[in-house]
Parts: structure tokens; C-alpha cells; sequence
């Protein structure tokens, strides 16, 4: 089987007690009360493989701090390889207030930068780490301070020069960045160093600004990705690669949280291929693809049923009563 290596931010995510509006008069203010839970998307993602069984190994910085210590201990216990996790002093370990909508949509509130997820260098990497075939999954939270964008960027070309399987969720967080919007050119940058892309179609309408949409993913294929999936919540799954366009439709439940959905999502996508294999035309066996999206949906519909990220991702046992 494959492994999965997960590249960037561990944080801890502070759940509102609160749904709905909060704009509450005096008479009727309810006190919230934040619980934490462990988090950050590509974390999100490698405890979804490994609670499906896939080898996982997360990279990335932790502070030497109380959250920290908290992040390592979820990730260790949800059967993720933490050996190349890094602890530093220079700075905390992130956290997101995290607010939700009666439908459990949410908002995020980030205290971040600075934060150690963002110090992380290639230096950092453990010896060999890319020596043997895997699928390495990047997000774009990594790219909003320089230095780190710069790292994740040269990561992404050295693992698939060694012949790994690069994923890419847009996962698109505008308040990360200094000016309040994502950097379409950057963003776009490691969105075509990728094998696999994963993306809203919020985040497409963003990304492609003027660009017609088929056009805008035409010019993503021609670049090298060879599997593109575009979510739209609890809508279809639009499935485009050099050969194919067609739509997958997900299971329908009642959200509670969507705080790890698309992670659930791209998680489960990432561990079907896992198991199918990732050499040679993994992108161009559609009944593979078809399948693996199918169990993809499921994984997110289950997550969102949830408060919470790690807690909320699913196993094999869960997507089989979800199938029932």
C-alpha cells in the first residue's frame, strides 16, 4: 500500500457552543463556550488515511507549548507517524475560533501568524523522507508568509521528482493572508505541481477571476495535473481529467459541523488510491476513479455529521453503516 505524507499547518480548532446568528441582544445573550479540538487541513487529512488504514506520516511544526503537546498526542493516537513533526520555542502553536451557522457552516477566526507551522524548512525534513514512492499532499495555508511558501513550493517539485504522487486542496482561507485575499498567482503556482487537485467552486470562481471555467481547468491539465475533483458542499462532485468529465452525486445528511468535510473528503479520496496503486494510468481507470470518488463523498458526508475535525473522520466500519 501507498503511504501518505501530509505537509503543513497542525492547529487547534476552538468550536463556538453557539449556532446560528450571534448578533444577540442583552436580554437574550447566550454565554459561548469554546471546546478544543485538534485540526489544521492537511493534519485533518493524515489522521483520514490512517483511520482508514493507510500508512500516514504528517509533516510539519509544533510550538513547546500546552497546544502543541495537545496536537501530537491526537495525531499519535489516531495512528499517525509523527517522526517528522518539529517542536520549536520562536513561536506558538496556531489556533482557530471556529464559529457555525444553523446549518453548521462555519467561520474562522485565526491567530496566525505568527505560528510555528510557519517556520517549517527543508532542513526540517527528515533524511530519505521521499525514498520511496508516496502520495504527498500539500495545501495553500502554507504559502501566506514567504519563507514558508517558498519551502513548500521547492518540497512539492522535490517529491515529485523522486516520483511520488503530489495532492493539492486548494483550501483557500483569505484571512490567512496579509491583504485579505489569497495570491491567485501563487496560489496557481503549486495548484500545477500537483498530480491530484482538489477544489471548491468557490474557490475556482476565485482562482479563475475572468477566465471561463473549462479554460481555466484546461490550462490546469496542460500543466500536469492529471486528476482535477470540484466540490459545492452537499451539491455534486465534478470529475475532470484529460479524458474525462462527469459528476458524482453525495450522500444526504444533516450537517452538524463542515469543519472537516472537504479534509473527510480529499482523505478518503487520497486513501482509495492508496490502495489502487499509484503507478502507472491510476488517472485514466474511470471505474476506479468513479468508485473512489463515491467513497470520497461518503467520507465527508460522514464528517459532517460531526463536531470537530479529527473526532469526526470516519472509518471503514462508519462508511459501511453510511452505505446502509
Amino acid at each position: 500500500m501507498t503511504p501518505v505524507i501530509a505537509f503543513g499547518e497542525a492547529l487547534v480548532d476552538m468550536l463556538s457552543s453557539r449556532l446560528g446568528d450571534a448578533a444577540e441582544g442583552p436580554e437574550t445573550f447566550t454565554p459561548e463556550v469554546f471546546t478544543p479540538y485538534a485540526g489544521g487541513a492537511p493534519a485533518n487529512v493524515a489522521v483520514a488515511c490512517a483511520r482508514l488504514g493507510v500508512p500516514s506520516r504528517f509533516l510539519g511544526m509544533l510550538g513547546e507549548d500546552h497546544f502543541g503537546d495537545f496536537l501530537a498526542d491526537e495525531l499519535t493516537a489516531h495512528g499517525v507517524d509523527t517522526g517528522g513533526v518539529v517542536r520549536t520555542r520562536e513561536a506558538r502553536t496556531a489556533l482557530a475560533f471556529v464559529s457555525r451557522d444553523a446549518q453548521g457552516e462555519r467561520t474562522f477566526d485565526f491567530y496566525r501568524p505568527p505560528a510555528a507551522d510557519l517556520l517549517y524548512r527543508l532542513e526540517h525534513l527528515p533524511a530519505g523522507v521521499f525514498a520511496e514512492p508516496a502520495i504527498v499532499h500539500f495545501c495553500t495555508n502554507s504559502l501566506t508568509e514567504p519563507a514558508s511558501a517558498e519551502t513548500t513550493l521547492a518540497m512539492a517539485e522535490m517529491a515529485r521528482r523522486a516520483g511520488c504522487l503530489v495532492s493539492v486542496d486548494a483550501n483557500l482561507r483569505h484571512n490567512l493572508w496579509e491583504n485579505g485575499t489569497a495570491d491567485i498567482g501563487l496560489v496557481t503556482r503549486l495548484l500545477d505541481a500537483a498530480d491530484l487537485l482538489k477544489l471548491s467552486h468557490d474557490e475556482l470562481d476565485y482562482l479563475r477571476a475572468d477566465h471561463p471555467e473549462d479554460a481555466w481547468l484546461a490550462e490546469r491539465l496542460a500543466a500536469g495535473v492529471k486528476f482535477a475533483v470540484i466540490t459545492a458542499g452537499p451539491g455534486e462532485v465534478a470529475m475532470k481529467g484529460v479524458a474525462l468529465d462527469d459528476r458524482v452525486t453525495p450522500p444526504s445528511v444533516q450537517a452538524v459541523d463542515t469543519t472537516a468535510g472537504g479534509d473527510a473528503f480529499i482523505g478518503g479520496l487520497l486513501a482509495e488510491l492508496a490502495e489502487h496503486g499509484i503507478d502507472g494510468g491510476w488517472y485514466q481507470d474511470t471505474a476506479f476513479l468513479h468508485r473512489a470518488v463515491e467513497i470520497a463523498c461518503r467520507c465527508g458526508a460522514h464528517a459532517v455529521t460531526r463536531p470537530g475535525a479529527y473526532s469526526a473522520l470516519p472509518d471503514r466500519q462508519d462508511l459501511e453503516r453510511l452505505r446502509r
